[in-house]
């Protein structure tokens, strides 16, 4: 009995866990900036996975929709030095 509420009390946690940095993520998408944690994160274009980027482009209007991987317009929030670091990837703007 113990243990079936140390699970719920852990999977509680981490759904507000997610909610959180979901309300985190979509209050921050009209910003190329954004304070979470300890550092700043900005919009890394050019390195989202398919299926992974974290918001929206000229070609749809959610997260997980990137087609392909490495689209210049499709975008994660990272560290700046993180995304000068990746080949082929832009911080705040789409690549040309």
């Amino acid at each position: 009995m113990q243990n079936t509420l140390k699970k719920a009390v852990v999977a509680t946690g981490a759904m507000a866990l997610a909610l959180s940095m979901a309300t985190a993520t979509a209050s921050a998408s009209s910003s190329n900036v954004i304070e979470k944690g300890k550092g700043k994160k900005v919009k890394c274009y050019g390195v989202a996975a398919k299926g992974k980027n974290d918001c929206q482009t000229k070609n749809h209007s959610c997260a997980g929709e990137a087609k392909a991987d490495n689209a210049a317009d499709e975008w994660v929030y990272m560290p700046m030095n993180l995304c000068k670091k990746l080949a082929k990837s832009s911080v705040g703007k789409p690549r040309s």
